[in-house]
């Protein structure tokens, strides 16, 4: 028999949620809420400002930037645990950051890239309603997808380790702090090794006279408001990737981790709330939001209670997101406390388990040449015919598959986690 339709799965009332949730905060929850919003932010942060700093955005932008993505993504979590009382966290796409930056820094603007987000958004939504998005996901070639934003980080993790390799004293004995403390796995569970090498990397750039002189300014964010524009390079070259980075990658993992929680996840309400937030984003400078994997496996493990009340920690973890995006001003002047050295480090380091699984999900049993073409094509960051090397590098590994491994398109998709 075939189902209805619909942009949204019907949900619990927010007022009786309220209710339940005043009645069963615990400190497991608050503290696993905390610690998620605390791995966000220290990834976030760097990463939104180091690409800010490649693609050339004036300063104004970038607290824009942090305002909008966090400041909305913490709402939508709130809204979302409420109304589905799962575990579940809206967020943005640190691989579509990443892919923005190298957009911005080949000469692209936010006012085309803005159009690009609008665009996915409606995709999304339309795609959802009519309930087209699981024969969409079904179809997506995942390991190629994989691939290119493979190619389009690797030179974050190269920039880290090579100023890791070239200054030592500092650089060098950061990322050796953050596999010491990785290796401690109670406590790596507690603090993210992100969190412990930053900290660590802060204090040998001001042993070490490497901090720069500058003044914080303790104020509220204040949001750019900006037309979006619609141009067909952009589309092609930023839009496409991040569709299927969105639909095909980012969303699914966050389906994935509450399925092997014991969750029935909310499929339709996990695309539609975060194209709805991408639109939003979209007029004051943000990118595409996503329901977030990695979060939602913080928020939904043990540490956070009992399994029918996990959806608490994702509400405070939500509420500390708006905290963020409020002070999003005093962040963006804070790393420039810090040398641009001691950012790639860090976005290094911040990037490295997402490294893996891509890489993991990428070269695994199907799709192998035609992820590795695109991973090559991807790096290279050159555009043809004025569109970017990430839009070419998924048509190029599809070709190569369709050459070499054409057996792999029966049911081309397989759940993977980045």
């Amino acid at each position: 028999m075939r189902t209805r339709a619909q942009v949204m799965e019907p949900g619990f009332s927010l007022v009786s949620s309220l209710k339940e949730l005043a009645q069963n905060i615990s400190f497991p929850g608050v503290t696993t809420g905390l610690i998620g919003a605390t791995f966000s932010a220290s990834i976030g942060l760097a990463i939104i400002m180091s690409v800010a700093r490649e693609g050339g955005l004036d300063e104004s932008f970038a607290v824009s930037w942090i305002f909008a993505s966090f400041l909305f993504a913490g709402l939508a979590t709130m809204y979302v645990s409420l109304q589905t009382k799962q575990p579940i966290v809206v967020a943005w796409s640190i691989p579509g950051a990443i892919l923005i930056g190298k957009y911005l820094s080949s000469g692209g603007n936010v006012y085309d890239a803005a159009g690009a987000y609008i665009v996915i958004s409606i995709a999304v939504i339309i795609l959802t309603a009519t309930g087209l998005i699981k024969r969409v996901i079904e179809h997506i070639p995942v390991p190629i997808m994989l691939g290119m934003v493979g190619g389009v980080l690797v030179s974050y993790g190269i920039g880290a380790f090579s100023n890791g390799m070239t200054n030592i004293q500092v650089y060098g004995i950061m990322i050796l702090v953050y596999f010491l403390w990785l290796s401690v796995k109670r406590l790596s569970k507690l603090i993210p090794a992100v969190v412990v090498a930053a900290i660590a990397g802060g204090f040998l750039v001001q042993y070490n006279g490497l901090c720069n002189n500058v003044s914080l300014s303790w104020e509220l964010a204040t949001p750019v408001f900006i037309t979006p524009h619609l141009d067909l390079f952009s589309l092609l070259t930023l839009g496409i990737p991040l569709f299927f980075m969105v639909v095909g990658v980012q969303n699914i993992q966050a389906v994935g981790v509450l399925q092997s929680r014991g969750y029935t996840p909310p499929i339709n309400t996990i695309y539609t709330i975060p194209s709805v937030i991408t639109f939003l984003n979209a007029i004051m400078c943000g990118h595409t939001a996503v329901t977030a994997g990695p979060s939602t496996a913080i928020v939904s493990s043990n540490t956070a209670g009992k399994k029918e009340y996990r959806y608490i920690a994702a509400f405070f973890e939500g509420i500390f997101w708006v905290i963020i995006g409020l002070m999003g001003k005093v962040g963006v002047e804070a790393t420039k406390l810090f040398p641009a050295q001691y950012m790639m480090v860090l976005v290094g380091l911040a990037l490295y388990d997402v490294f893996i699984s891509t890489f993991h999900g990428a070269f695994g049993q199907r799709f192998r040449y035609g992820a590795m073409a695109a991973f090559f094509v991807a790096s290279t960051n050159v555009s043809l015919l004025k569109v970017g090397a990430p839009f070419w590098a998924i048509v190029v590994g599809v070709v190569v598959s369709i050459l070499g491994e054409r057996e792999h398109f029966g049911n081309a998709v397989k759940q993977v986690t980045v």
